[in-house]
């Protein structure tokens, strides 16, 4: 999911400082606006990381009474997002290993990716990594795009997460999970290329239903 399926790497928000300034100084007026600001994307992070609510819910509160009591530690207010969710995929990844929903196999990466033609030659699957982003988050698409998700691996779903729809540049994705950048590069580069074997069938039956290559002529209707 590169290029415009990708979020744009985030700026730090303005009003992001003054929370986390606001946060830091220990006002507790701002743990409300905190809730807000974060609560719901963290909820919708740990429901793609977990699978399921009930365990996302669980990963919410944890990480945003965490976050609250723990704030005053944070050293520079421009990094409370990454601080945010580093303390949420750290949540998420302790959820997974003792989750009642944690699958009893996890599908390795290897049966997951595409396999290449008889000649050796790279597999053919159709493009659709510049599709708008709006389209990859509704209807069957949003769920079929789920669910390949969760088949990942952890390691490569919680990169594929935070690079593509949390919107983290590489540098923060690495600081978030405690990793060197070009481990994020190269499990990045899997992950999408297991994502996009599991959602062939729909882009090739989407192209033969409208009569064009997904990622060709999106743009001109735009």
């Amino acid at each position: 999911m590169r290029g415009r399926a990708a979020c744009y790497d985030r700026r730090v928000d303005p009003s992001d400082l003054q929370l986390a300034r606001s946060l830091m100084a220990g006002d507790p007026a701002a743990f409300e606006p905190f809730v807000d600001r974060f609560g719901p994307r963290l909820l919708d992070f740990g429901r793609r990381m977990c699978g399921h609510r009930e365990d996302a819910e669980e990963v919410l509160q944890e990480t945003l009474l965490k976050a609250y009591t723990s704030v005053k530690n944070l050293r520079e207010p421009a990094a409370l997002q990454t601080w945010v969710y580093r303390v949420a995929a750290n949540a998420c990844l302790r959820m997974r290993r003792r989750g009642k929903f944690e699958p009893a196999r996890e599908i390795s990466l290897d049966d997951l990716l595409p396999r290449p033609g008889p000649g050796g030659e790279p597999p053919a699957i159709p493009d659709w990594s510049d599709l708008p982003l709006d389209r990859l988050l509704r209807g069957e698409l949003a769920q079929r795009l789920d669910r390949a998700i969760l088949e990942l691996p952890e390691d490569y779903r919680i990169v594929v997460l935070l690079r593509d729809l949390e919107g983290f540049d590489t540098r923060s994705t690495a600081e978030i999970l405690g990793v060197a950048e070009g481990l994020v590069k190269v499990r990045l580069h899997r992950a999408r290329l297991a994502l996009r074997r599991a959602l062939e069938s729909y882009f090739v039956r989407d192209a033969k239903g409208t009569g064009t290559a997904p990622g060709k002529d999106h743009d001109r209707a735009r």
